[in-house]
Parts: structure tokens; C-alpha cells; sequence
């Protein structure tokens, strides 16, 4: 059954949507069980999801299409919980009761045309803008940002896109809602610096790399309660391998890069 009625949500609701890319659900499990992600343990526990794709790209084109990760046992994909359904493709182009008909290609552009300001702060390549490949996802969003300090290789990158994106939010006015996605980055390969002593990506150095991040994300979520109700996705889009079974990373089927955390909640207005 749907849990949540995004007819009730869009039009409403602000919608803040964060990919941690890579992140494993392994990872985030232990983490959540052992305390070390306090912000995200306060929204519920994570779902353990089958991703829509190995590596960043399918995955994305799939959840800005509206399919995002179906969780573990869902074995009819009539069955899923449908957050956005494509009013044109599909399962009788009858939308599941709960879920919202979007018209476009994305429900990133579906969302524009019911009054949403669409904002992107990108973080791996695929959203750099630095190439034609880097520039097709940013595209679908009204404004799009991204910079080097951004990306995976740098060690404070969490912090210097909330950073941004809280001074974007402090610069909007006015009663339009927003629609932000963030292409969290730190969690990608190169990874190894977040834990001491590690001289190569590992499960302990993926681990410290979310326990980062989960520090930069209460003072996202605080300036969304802010500016009124809130709904937040908040997922991977695969998981990464650190040599199990002789894989090393992702962009190739295994358990790890097929599964992968998802929880979504609600944010309420902060007065």
C-alpha cells in the first residue's frame, strides 16, 4: 500500500531530493545501528532497495523518470510505492493511487509546470557541465550549479555544497516552492582520506565518508524547516564494491552496487 499521498505533497510541500551517490547499504545500516549518523537516524531507519542502475547515469535517468529504488521483496513492480508516475508511459497510463502524474519527460519538469523554482548542486562528473554528457542531467533543472570544490575529490566537498546551497535558499523569496537535488559526492571514489591511516578506498573509509556527511546534513534540513514543510528523498544510487568477490567499484552487477539505502520523510515548518 502507498504510504504517503504525493497529491498531498505537491503543490504544498517544498521537495528536497539527496543522492548519496555510491553510498552502500551495508554501510548505512551499521552506521544507522551503531549511532553514527544521529541526523538521519532522527527519519526513520533505511529501506533496503534494489538500485535502477550500477553506476550514476541509469540510475539518475530512472528516479528523474520516477522510478526510484524498489524495495527488497517487491517482486510485481505494479506493487511498488510510486512517488512521481509518468502520465505517459506505462502499466495502462493509469497513475497508483498515492503517486503523482507528472506530463514531461522528468518530474523535475512536470514540477515546473506546477509553479516549482527546480534547482541542481552537482557533485560527480555527470553533473559537472564540463561535457555534453555532463550537461544533460543539470538541463532538466531551472537553475543548475556546480564547482570543483564540489566534486569527489575533494574532502570538504559535503560541506561546500550545503554551504551553497543554503546561501541559494537564504537568496529565494517569496511564496514559490522548491524543488533542490543534491549530488552528494563525498562517498565516490576517491574516498580514503575521510578515515586515518587508510592509503586506498575501503568499507572503513566509506563509513567515515557518510558519518561526514551526515554531519553537514542537519543544517540542510534545518533551513528547509525554515522555509516551510518539507519533503525530503534522501537515497543512493548504487552501492560500490572495495574488492569483494575480486570487484573493485561499480558500473558492473553485484550484490553491493545492487542494493542500496532509501528512506524518505517529511520536514515540518520550523517557526
Amino acid at each position: 500500500m502507498q504510504e504517503i499521498d504525493m497529491n498531498q505533497i505537491v503543490g504544498t510541500c517544498h521537495i528536497l531530493f539527496v543522492c548519496i551517490d555510491s553510498l552502500r547499504y551495508d554501510v548505512a545500516s551499521e552506521e544507522q545501528q551503531n549511532g553514527g549518523t544521529p541526523v538521519l537516524n532522527r527519519y526513520g531507519a533505511w529501506r533496503k532497495c534494489q538500485a535502477p542502475g550500477n553506476f550514476t547515469y541509469p540510475s539518475h535517468q530512472a528516479m528523474f523518470a520516477g522510478f526510484f529504488p524498489i524495495e527488497e521483496g517487491i517482486l510485481d513492480m505494479k506493487k511498488r510505492e510510486t512517488l512521481f508516475f509518468s502520465a505517459d508511459i506505462g502499466m495502462g497510463r493509469k497513475a497508483p493511487e498515492g503517486s503523482f502524474a507528472f506530463q514531461g519527460a522528468t518530474w523535475i519538469e512536470g514540477l515546473r509546470t506546477e509553479g516549482y523554482d527546480t534547482h541542481c548542486i552537482g557533485g560527480v562528473s555527470f553533473f559537472d557541465k564540463r561535457t555534453d554528457v555532463g550537461k544533460v542531467m543539470p538541463s532538466y533543472f531551472d537553475h543548475s550549479y556546480w564547482q570543483p570544490s564540489f566534486g569527489c575529490k575533494v574532502k570538504e566537498s559535503a560541506k561546500r555544497q550545503i554551504d551553497f546551497a543554503l546561501h541559494k535558499l537564504e537568496q529565494m523569496t517569496g511564496d514559490k516552492k522548491i524543488l533542490m537535488y543534491l549530488n552528494i559526492s563525498a562517498l565516490h571514489y576517491p574516498n580514503f582520506f575521510y578515515a586515518d591511516k587508510e592509503k586506498r578506498d575501503s568499507k572503513t573509509s566509506h563509513a567515515a565518508a557518510l558519518r561526514y556527511v551526515d554531519r553537514q546534513l542537519g543544517k540542510l534540513f534545518g533551513a528547509f524547516q525554515k522555509k516551510g514543510k518539507t519533503f525530503v528523498i534522501c537515497c543512493s544510487d548504487h552501492g560500490t564494491c572495495y574488492g569483494e568477490d575480486g570487484v573493485w567499484y561499480h558500473g558492473i552487477n553485484h550484490p553491493i552496487v545492487n542494493t542500496v539505502p532509501y528512506k524518505h520523510f517529511l520536514l515540518q515548518e520550523e517557526f
